[in-house]
């Protein structure tokens, strides 16, 4: 019998109060309003560990969500991704406490510096043991803009471009800067680096000028595993270049097949495989040991979701909720003086009531399933064979039942089924857990391989070009 393919398994995490499930910090028992405490880090990280996780995956933003109402205060009473605590900073104190758990962390391209950051994700992957992955962002809140000194947002594609030459200085430092053997500890000669087998690499680039040596050695993974989330053209772009997970959904089967083979186009034309790239959805799962638990569950989550959370997350530029719920939606808009290119995902010609029932329940996608382990592990099975899903971020509605729930009850289920590894069998690093023993490090066909050995230094990439006055949204 052929091998069943099995489940990538992530705990969808922020260093937050409400990071994408509004309203539920409040509910008895959450722990959410400890994210700050390094006691929950390192608790969250053993249950996701002895509960069969592959890892966990940390998002971030580096500004407030100020435009609905005009301004933070929404946002701050909601707890919503503010205050907001820098998630690499907690990996280290879960990586002490695991041996197998992944981790991957937000971090922009947009407004801080390659060659800083490139240390930092180096120390994370040699704390870890290469168990570090990054999710390669640029940043999309006006705020952001403003807390790194500019007047408004770069613009959508241009900021892909820049993130392309980030990424082409990240790769000359991971890759080409080192060689593997460069560090030698030579006691007898005093000798703890051979200077012949580290270099500069002298980029000079459109948005950065880096002299190098890198100042780390060789990590595990050298370059951590490159996530990124999209679905605009540029992004789908850049993810064939870049990327090696992607998050993406689907409003139907074969919607989500038509956005994971575009990317896997694009990845083709920038000489890789198709194969080289692997698809995760976020997924909602509420699993009860009898549908009617699950249902309670759901319906508890459900009564006290906010919809002012969800709207002032959407970034929305109206406040529907002060109109009247029988008006349309385009109605409202011309009492407030908004252009409909401001809301293109707002029906139009629905009335407001129905928009708001919308929006409030616009993440219950088809990557949500309520019910027994039986009835979740079949959806993800699902998912797995017929969408070719690779994996899920698993959205959290309850620090820490969600977590635990799906331990105790649909991991031993995907087992039972071959859809999860066993205990005993772990992989060494990140990559090799997504693509294989033997393949802790890029394969050679991926752009940042280029570099090795410090081939190519000197032979500057063609930079990737994007029409920047596209006004896609990520």
């Amino acid at each position: 019998m052929a091998e069943r393919k099995q489940l990538f398994l992530n705990l969808f995490e922020m260093a937050t109060a409400s990071h994408i499930t509004h309203g539920l910090w409040p509910l008895p028992g959450n722990n959410r309003e400890r994210f700050a405490d390094i006691d929950y880090w390192t608790e969250l990280a053993q249950i996701l560990e002895h509960g069969g996780f592959d890892g966990i995956f940390l998002a971030d933003v580096i500004g407030a969500y100020d435009v609905f109402r005009g301004g933070p205060e929404t946002a701050l009473r909601e707890g919503l991704q503010s205050p907001n605590i820098d998630p690499l900073l907690v990996i280290p104190a879960m990586a002490a406490v695991t041996e197998r758990l992944g981790f991957g962390v937000t971090f922009s391209t947009t407004y801080e510096p390659p060659f800083a950051f490139a240390r930092r994700m180096s120390t994370l992957d040699h704390l870890t043991k290469g168990r570090v992955g990054w999710n390669v962002v640029t940043s999309y809140l006006p705020n952001a803009a403003h807390n790194f000194g500019l007047d408004g947002e770069v613009p959508h594609d241009l900021r892909y471009q820049y993130a392309d030459e980030y990424l082409d200085v990240l790769y000359k430092l991971w890759e080409g800067s080192w060689d593997d053997d460069a560090v030698v500890a030579d006691r007898a000669n005093k000798i703890f680096t051979d200077p012949s087998k580290v270099r500069y690499i002298n980029h000079v680039g459109e948005r950065h000028r880096v002299s190098g040596p890198h100042i780390v050695h060789p990590s595990r993974q050298r370059t951590p595993v490159l996530f990124q989330a999209t679905g605009s053209p540029a992004g789908i772009e850049f993810a064939g270049r870049h990327a090696e997970v992607v998050f993406t959904g689907g409003r139907t089967t074969e919607e989500f097949r038509r956005n994971a083979d575009g990317m896997r186009d694009a990845a083709v034309r920038h000489g890789r495989e198709r194969e080289d790239v692997k698809f995760i959805a976020m997924a909602g799962i509420i699993v009860g040991r009898t549908e009617e638990e699950a249902a309670d569950k759901w319906k508890l989550y459900r009564e006290n979701s906010s919809l002012d959370g969800i709207l002032a997350h959407s970034s929305l530029p109206v406040d529907l909720t002060a109109f009247p719920r029988d008006i349309t939606v385009a109605e409202a808009l011309r009492r407030a003086d908004v252009s409909p290119s401001k809301v293109p995902f707002l029906p139009l010609e629905r009335t407001v009531g129905q928009a708001l029932d919308f929006v409030g329940g616009s993440r219950d996608d088809r990557f949500l399933v309520v019910g027994t382990a039986k009835t979740v592990a079949d959806e993800i099975e699902k998912w797995l064979d017929e969408d070719g899903l690779d994996g899920i971020n698993l959205r959290q509605y309850h620090s820490f039942d969600t977590a635990r729930d799906f331990a105790e009850l649909v991991v031993p289920e995907l087992r039972k089924r071959g859809r999860l590894p066993d205990e005993s069998e772990r992989s060494d690093t990140l990559r090799e857990r997504l693509f294989g023993a033997g393949n802790s490090r890029l394969p050679d066909r991926h752009i940042g391989a280029r570099y090795r050995g410090g081939a190519n230094l000197d032979n500057p990439v063609e930079p990737l070009r994007f029409d920047t006055a596209n006004a896609a949204s990520f």
